[in-house]
């Protein structure tokens, strides 16, 4: 598995509904930046749903059986010197770092990790892969996204993580049930670009933005330099940032560092209708009403309510 699932091949963790953490309907496909990196596996996974992010993960397929690594002697219950959280996260530095800065929720890491069930099965290790994982901190199970907050680069850590702040006592989807215990060294922390800053006319749109007939308000803020519109049915790559009215942003593929590759008639109807507004290398700001998006009340989890506003660059399209 690569980390860019459900914590299960570890830090493969949670992966929702997401790249398009916020345009996505979840009962729809949901679009992943279609980038590989070849000596690293890559994690798009999150404990915290955005938007249009399911619930559960879906664990990634897995290749041929790994090589075992013997499960620690503590497996089954931290040791007296282990350090306890309030969340009752439990750790013990098994190895001091060399950096002393600390990644953050928005930062992505670059990290080696084994990990055991409370029996001493291991299911997953990127050490038998031969390859570390990269994700974002705040793209994981909330035990690993609270314990690299913690690590420093070089610090080889032990995790003891309760069912709760892993996949729960009947974890589905082959995710690994109950008390979870990790190996994990920090190799390398990415610091997260800064978020954009929040429109001027978050609020409204302004008098020079262009209505459809639906009620989408849009105003192009860079022209594009293609000449023709996706359809319904294309394929799109955008990089996009969104906000609600109060100027909260609530997803930002800029703030992910990668941009998001989707189906253009799998995501609410304000983008739908709104992207097939635009050319290759345009850049355009949206005002959503509430019933082209999520609705006034949204029901999905962690889904914004109300209108919403997007700006939206055409990075390609098929």
């Amino acid at each position: 598995m690569t980390p860019r699932t459900a914590l299960y091949m570890a830090p493969h963790l949670m992966v929702t509904c997401a790249a398009l953490s916020l345009a996505l309907a979840c009962e729809k496909t949901t679009p992943e930046p279609e980038k590989t990196k070849p000596a690293e596996t890559t994690a798009t996974a999150a404990p915290t749903p955005s938007p249009t992010m399911n619930q559960q993960a879906t664990p990634p397929p897995t290749a041929a059986e790994p090589a075992k690594i013997p499960a620690p002697p503590d497996v089954a219950k931290p040791p007296a010197d282990a350090k306890k959280t309030a969340s009752g996260l439990q750790t013990k530095v098994l190895t001091p770092g060399t950096g002393k800065e600390k990644p953050k929720a928005d930062d992505k890491v670059k990290v080696h990790y084994s990990g055991w069930t409370k029996d001493g099965k291991m299911f997953d290790s990127s050490l038998t892969r031969g390859q570390p994982a990269v994700f974002g901190v705040g793209q994981v199970i909330k035990g690993w996204t609270e314990a690299l907050q913690l690590m420093t680069v070089g610090e080889k850590r032990r995790l003891w993580i309760p069912a709760a702040l892993a996949y729960g006592e009947n974890a589905g989807m082959g995710a690994p049930a109950g008390d979870l215990t990790f190996d994990v060294e920090l190799l390398e922390i990415m610091q997260a670009p800064k978020p954009p800053e929040v429109p001027k006319d978050v609020k409204a749109a302004p008098k020079d933005a262009k209505k459809t007939a639906s009620g989408l308000a849009y105003k192009v803020l860079k022209k594009g330099t293609g000449k023709d519109h996706p359809a319904a049915t294309s394929r799109v790559t955008v990089h996009y940032s969104g906000w609600t009215t109060d100027g909260k942003m609530f997803d930002s593929s800029v703030v992910r560092g990668e941009p998001t590759t989707f189906p253009l008639n799998g995501v609410i109807k304000g983008w739908t209708e709104g992207v097939q507004l635009m050319t290759v290398g345009e850049k355009a700001r949206f005002w959503i009403p509430a019933d082209l998006a999520y609705g006034e009340k949204a029901t999905r989890p962690g889904a914004p309510s109300g209108m919403l506003v997007f700006d939206i660059e055409l990075i390609s399209m098929q």
